[in-house]
């Protein structure tokens, strides 16, 4: 396995910069996920890492070797795309081993590194099927037993889940997950789901318009957000921002004082993540119940604060709420998040 370096990665087509500026550094054996709002340039990042598409400026680098004029057949990659991609007419044993076959590979390697690769994917019971038979979790462990026959020194993986169903995408991040912790491989992962990103990355890498917004692991970024973008961008529910004041050293949300604060008085926002709101009957907010989503274990509380003031709160599902009951809440202070007035 490889470290990967971007240095001063930026990618223009025309007149239009849809990278401006990337430098990142994925250590050996990291797994790195690019995650973002759609159009933010993650994909075109792990293209050009992939050498799929040319950088305007900048240098990519993979172990010791500049990589960034090399055609994707020299960089020691191998990518993982949304579509499986399969060839219909061959087995999955005739699949695996296209690519080495096709480069020429003595017959003894392809089947070693094949049969290796069904191993850990669990599918010698499956090797004689066409994928017309597989189902589509199937299907995908075959496209990435393609990428691991390779034997690269980086995996990249672009959207590989997003064609699966919600419950096939959870057993399939976990398999993601055990086959990193296997191989200790290289990974970078392109998703715009945020919660594959917090599952499965050992750093995240949050895009927007073309830069990078922050870096840090799942933890870091949930808890110490460098703006309020990232802030809203991860976590499920969304965290709630609501505008505030500081008055005379406090933050005030509406006419009630909350929490000490530093900053210079003014308009601020306030951030607060619904798992982070506590039904208390001596809290501090107070308003109306507009909706009650349970989900059993647990419940999502939409609430009326006041005017212009609404948020969401993840409360305990074992209490039921309904529309139009007043409910109190409070909010520890080391869980509010102060961004700049937008």
């Amino acid at each position: 396995m490889a470290t990967l370096d971007l240095k001063g990665v930026s990618k223009q087509f025309d007149d239009t910069r849809v990278l401006d500026n990337i430098n990142l550094n994925v250590a050996d054996g990291e797994l790195v996920v690019f995650v973002g709002p759609s159009g933010c340039g993650k994909s075109t990042l792990l293209r050009l890492i992939a050498g799929l598409e040319a950088v305007t400026t900048g240098d990519v680098s993979i172990g010791d070797r500049d990589v960034s004029h090399l055609p994707p057949s020299k960089r020691g990659i191998a990518m993982v795309f949304q579509s499986y991609a399969l060839y219909p007419h061959k087995t999955v044993r005739g699949n695996l081993g296209f690519a080495l076959k096709h480069a020429g590979a003595p017959a003894a390697d392809i089947k070693r590194r094949v049969d290796a690769a069904a191993a850990i994917l669990e599918l010698e019971d499956l090797m004689d099927r066409l994928p017309r038979a597989l189902s589509g979790g199937q299907r995908q462990r075959v496209a990435i037993g393609r990428a691991i026959v390779r034997e690269p020194d980086v995996f990249l993986f672009d959207e590989p889940l997003s064609n699966l169903d919600a419950a096939l995408r959870v057993h399939m991040r976990v398999e993601i997950l055990k086959l990193h912790q296997r191989l200790g491989a290289t990974m970078v992962y392109v998703t715009h789901d945020q919660t594959e990103a917090m599952t499965l990355a050992d750093r995240i890498v949050v895009m927007r318009d073309g830069c990078i917004e922050q870096v840090g692991t799942p933890l870091e970024l949930y808890r110490h957000p460098a703006n309020r973008f990232v802030a809203g961008f991860i976590g499920s529910p969304a965290m709630n921002f609501l505008d505030a004041q500081v008055r005379e050293g406090r933050v005030v949300l509406g006419d009630q004082p909350l929490h000490p604060c530093t900053r210079t008085d003014g308009p601020i926002t306030l951030g607060i993540r619904p798992e982070h709101l506590v039904q208390d009957d001596d809290g501090p907010l107070s308003g109306g119940v507009e909706v009650f989503e349970h989900l059993g274990g647990e419940a999502f509380v939409h609430i009326t604060l006041g005017e212009n003031l609404k948020v969401v709160a993840k409360l305990d599902g074992e209490k039921v709420y309904r529309p139009g009951d007043t409910i109190r809440l409070s909010a520890p202070e080391e869980r509010c998040h102060l961004f700049e007035h937008s």
